[in-house]
């Protein structure tokens, strides 16, 4: 998508009008990121679902006049010399040295479920994999989600410390290459074989890599562009599910209801994990033939309700490496079995809401002769008649493209313009 280039000071006038406009229904600040995402939400996704308090929450804490300051410093290649308090103002990660235990370990757990491959440090050379333990719960069959079934959860913390989003106006800004990691290591003062470094080589490899077989990826660093990237992958009718909370991570857990998402058939779906950066930044893809599940997790012994997960089952597995460890957990290879995981604490997955109706409002172009025996004048008439379509209808009418509103189309001879969509 083309994103037209703003002045700093362009930037701050246009977010602040727009806000102001926000701020009388929503009762937030006009002047934050907040605000401004819920704009941008209501502005791109048309239905009437509430508003993503997940994806709201990873919003950059900067104002306006903040974001403003620093997207001029990072148009000037001069954020270096202000990295202390851009890291301190919008919730970066900028010293990790300071934390080297748990990125080894979580560098390994993000990479097993994103990726297809084996992860970015393993050889893979013959019998190595059978010397790995993958943690109970990490992997399992779709038959393991049945109503009263006890199952293992592996750890879903995410253990990395809490980050925000970059505003658009300054992770636009920031080279995002294997060839620049020079640069990315001046601006966040990251020495040779720091820590800093490690994250970001290995992150923008994963990130630039080509896509498997039938996946759709993208890397995000703004909110804005994670819900670009779901909205040319699954229309403008969607949805945010996340797992509740980390309740049972570790334990043994009981399922309680489960929903399928469109009826627990193959849905389209686009997962984003977090990856290792210094702002934060997503791994976003859709993988042909997936299902997912809203689950109700109980404490096996009290049965009360103690989360609600969410699950994804990976139905066609024949373009998996053989030495995934999802194989290694599950006893079997490639294409002989599904693969169920869970949704990890910060992460999410987005999807088709349900039962979306389209109200169209149909133009009759009607063609008038103009008199005498000359050529054809080309006078438009517009009728306008409307009706609604179910959603299913128009995805085969329109070869599975939901067109924006404002869009106009051809249905049976007759031109169209969509004006309006509720949810029934």
């Amino acid at each position: 998508m083309m994103h037209t280039k703003l002045s700093p000071v362009t930037s701050l006038l246009l977010f602040i009008f727009l806000s102001s406009l926000t701020v009388r229904s929503t009762g937030e600040n006009p002047f934050t990121q907040k605000t401004y995402l819920i704009w941008y939400w209501n502005k791109e996704i048309q239905n009437n679902q509430a508003k993503p308090i997940f994806l709201l929450s990873k919003a950059s804490p900067l104002s306006a006049t903040e974001s403003a300051s620093f997207s001029k410093l990072a148009a000037q290649n001069a954020l270096s010399s202000r990295l202390s308090a851009f890291c301190a103002s919008a919730n970066l990660l900028c010293f990790p040295d300071s934390l080297p235990s748990m990125f080894g370990q979580q560098d390994s757990q993000r990479n097993y479920k994103i990726s297809y491959h084996p992860p970015l440090s393993a050889k893979g050379g013959s019998g190595e994999f059978t010397k790995q333990r993958v943690e109970p719960g990490k992997f399992f069959r779709e038959s393991m989600l049945k109503k009263g079934k006890v199952i293992p959860m592996p750890d879903i913390n995410d253990k990395l410390p809490e980050m925000s989003f970059l505003p658009r106006s300054i992770s636009s800004k920031q080279p995002f290459s294997p060839l620049k990691v020079s640069v990315l290591k001046h601006i966040f003062h990251a020495g040779d074989n720091s820590t800093m470094e490690t994250m970001i080589v290995k992150s923008l490899i994963e990130c630039k890599r080509a896509p498997n077989p039938g996946e759709t990826k993208r890397c995000v660093s703004s909110a804005e562009d994670m819900i670009d990237f779901a909205v040319s992958v699954l229309g403008r009718n969607i949805d945010i599910l996340t797992t509740k909370n980390v309740n049972g991570s570790k334990q043994s857990i009981m399922i309680g209801s489960i929903e399928g998402i469109n009826s627990g058939k193959v849905t389209d779906s686009v997962t984003c994990h977090q990856l290792l950066f210094p702002y934060l930044l997503y791994y976003c893809h859709s993988v042909p033939k997936v299902r997912v599940y809203q689950v109700d997790i109980l404490n096996p012994n009290s049965k009360a309700k103690i989360n609600n997960g969410v699950a994804i089952c990976h139905m066609n597995t024949s373009s998996w490496s053989p030495t995934h460890v999802a194989f290694l957990a599950l006893g079997s290879a490639p294409g002989r079995i599904e693969v169920c995981h869970w949704i990890y604490q910060n992460d999410l997955t987005n999807i088709l809401t349900k039962a979306l109706y389209v109200s169209i409002q149909h133009i009759v172009n009607a063609r008038r002769e103009s008199g005498g025996g000359g050529g054809g004048g080309a006078e438009v008439d517009t009728a306008v008649a409307v009706k609604e379509k179910p959603k299913s209808e128009w995805f085969e009418v329109y070869r599975g493209s939901l067109m924006p509103f404002g869009a106009t189309a051809r249905d049976n001879g007759v031109n169209f313009t969509i004006f309006s969509a509720t949810l029934c």
